[in-house]
């Protein structure tokens, strides 16, 4: 097995041009996982822990270029606050230890269904991109365009993350996650959500419940038109208990998930609907209070 260890961004680019079935790692909390257990032998793998600008983090006010190698703990620590759902998700990230060194890049690199970074960035809106990159140039990828497949993404084989832009926070966003154990543990389900008033949206994201992380589309257009029609935007009012309910029942439409060693299609189901029932609420309530404290 090769091991590249390049000292720039420049130099990684051309190792993975020269090598493309090099296996990038930073973190490393997934990758020798599947190493140590011989589930993934690659050729060469790509040491990226030199290259500081990959785990560099700006925001311009409108977006926020996060590095791919940033720490779910310095997102956490940092970013709570343009980045509200993705910090909540970085907290439910296996141990301090694994929070410390995994990075969203390594979650996109991997594109596993049960990924924690998935359901935020899908549910942070469609303006998010990956910025992938090669000796060709860099090109920037809609988050929607970005899985392809179970544990497969739309990455070219010369390619690698070297940041996530993400729009700043312009509303409530929260996450929930449901575990065979309150801790350290992979999603049996996961479910992101957003609002954006700014431009009257909603976001939503599902996470281990479908071949790839995907959108409750449905459930957005449904309760897009709901708020519209209504004009809840503007009043903060409560929605209904009918309106909770219907979000709920299209979000676990949506899910495709399968029976495993951690549960049933059935069970993910119900707690997608209660999840999804569940971060509406909380982020509708924050927005009313917001609404009602600036009038």
């Amino acid at each position: 097995m090769e091991f590249l260890r390049p000292a720039t961004w420049d130099e990684a680019l051309a190792a993975k041009a020269e090598y493309p079935t090099a296996l990038p790692i930073s973190g490393g909390t997934d990758v020798m996982v599947e190493m140590n257990f011989d589930v993934h032998r690659p050729s060469a793998i790509l040491d990226l822990n030199r290259i500081t600008e990959l785990t560099e983090w700006s925001d311009d006010g409108s977006v926020v270029r996060l590095g791919a190698s940033v720490p779910y703990t310095r997102i956490i620590e940092e970013l709570s606050g343009p980045l509200p759902g993705l910090a909540l998700a970085a907290h439910t990230v296996g141990s301090p230890q694994i929070r410390n060194r995994g990075g969203v890049g390594g979650n996109l690199g991997g594109a596993s269904p049960a990924g924690d970074a998935h359901p935020a960035l899908l549910a942070a809106g469609r303006d998010v991109f990956v910025e992938a990159a090669s000796v060709r140039g860099t090109r920037m990828i809609p988050i929607d365009d970005f899985y392809v497949g179970v544990k497969r993404n739309s990455l070219a084989a010369d390619e690698l993350i070297r940041a996530v832009h993400i729009p700043v926070a312009d509303g409530p966003q929260q996450f929930s996650k449901i575990g065979t154990r309150n801790a350290m543990v992979i999603a049996v389900c996961a479910f992101g959500f957003a609002l954006h008033p700014k431009n009257g949206t909603v976001g939503t994201g599902i996470g281990s419940a479908a071949p790839t992380p995907r959108r409750a589309v449905e459930a957005e257009e449904y309760l897009q038109g709901v708020l519209a029609e209504r004009g809840l935007w503007e009043s903060g009012d409560l929605l209904g208990a009918e309106v909770v309910q219907r979000f709920g029942e299209l979000v676990k439409a949506a899910a495709s998930p399968i029976d495993d060693v951690r549960g049933t299609a059935d069970y993910r189901r119900h707690s997608l609907a209660v999840m999804a029932r569940r971060t509406l609420t909380w982020c509708w309530n924050d927005y009313g209070k917001q609404i009602r404290s600036a009038a």
